[in-house]
């Protein structure tokens, strides 16, 4: 009896040790998509966003192609339907370009800010595409977090909530960030069983062929040897951490803890990047922003620490 009682207890502990490593893993993934902001920001106004984006998907395709090929073998397998992707890559591209047309106008907070706002528009997609319900905790947590990220977006001031004066690039940046919304669930609706990396692989292949079509000029009249430094940090924590190291965080905390549960950690985003751009020297947010933020955060506790359905 005692035999069974310690072993129901290791298997607990177990348990609860890998479901703290996934909120640990879940909790990184939000603080490196924090960082690209800050990073993008600073390198932003030295390279055309296609042409950033040109060489960051190279190297994360490369990656990529890498782990497939070390997976499967010394061949990938051809692709069918290669228009799913073209869809899916097109949605990508889109939204990676506007995010740094973005940053060239707008402050990496209210930036990360409008990222926010991807689980709710997600959810609608998932509806429209799916006809995924979602359930009520998880949808009023959702409009808790789009309230704070509405608040953080037009920095505090109801006024500009009342007359509803979005900024330039908050508004680039929110029909890139739709794109991304739309990426989710269609790739749900899209994928015929084929291995999540090969499937990723492809999508990445379609993105670099989008972005090229749409930045061929930028691309080649990029004087890239006199980049400056900056950029080319950009571009290698782009490629490596928020491509390939995000992708094996995702997969490495959704063995672990429920999809709503891995998602939640995005509301950490805002709160992240007003460390970082505080921490770099950029200066602090206000407490009536800073208050904003802490509402997503909320919204986020709220769905991680809910019990599993």
């Amino acid at each position: 009896m005692v035999e069974q009682v310690d072993a129901a207890s290791r298997t607990v502990f177990a348990t609860g040790r890998q479901k703290l490593l996934g909120h640990l893993a879940s909790l990184l993934f939000a603080l490196l998509i924090a960082g690209s902001f800050s990073i993008g920001h600073l390198a932003a106004p030295f390279i055309a966003p296609a042409a950033l984006n040109a060489v960051r998907f190279v190297i994360a395709t490369g990656l990529v192609a890498g782990v497939v090929l070390a997976i499967s073998g010394s061949s990938i397998a051809r692709p069918t339907a290669v228009w799913r992707y073209g869809i899916l890559g097109a949605l990508m591209a889109a939204y990676f370009i506007l995010m740094f047309v973005a940053l060239q106008i707008a402050q990496p907070i209210s930036t990360g800010a409008v990222f926010m706002l991807v689980p709710l528009m997600s959810a609608g997609f998932g509806w429209l595409f799916l006809r995924q319900a979602t359930p009520g905790i998880v949808l009023a947590s959702l409009l808790i977090a789009a309230a704070g990220a509405v608040w953080v977006i037009f920095q505090g001031d109801l006024d500009a909530i009342v007359r509803f004066q979005i900024g330039k690039g908050e508004a680039i940046f929110f029909v890139g960030c739709a794109a991304h919304a739309a990426y989710a669930p269609l790739v749900r609706k899209f994928n015929k069983g084929e291995p999540v990396l090969h499937f990723t692989l492809y999508t990445l292949v379609a993105s670099n062929l989008w972005i090229g079509a749409v930045g061929a000029s930028d691309i080649v009249t990029t004087d890239w040897p006199a980049l400056p430094v900056i950029v080319w940090l950009a571009v290698g924590y782009l490629a490596v951490f928020t491509t390939a190291g995000t992708f094996f965080l995702i997969q490495f905390a959704s063995l672990r803890l429920p999809a709503s549960k891995v998602l939640s950690y995005t509301y950490f985003t805002p709160a992240f990047v007003i460390l970082i751009e505080g921490s770099i020297g950029h200066g602090w947010v206000g407490p009536s922003i800073l208050a904003g933020a802490l509402v997503t955060a909320a919204a986020m506790l709220v769905m991680a620490f809910a019990p599993d359905q």
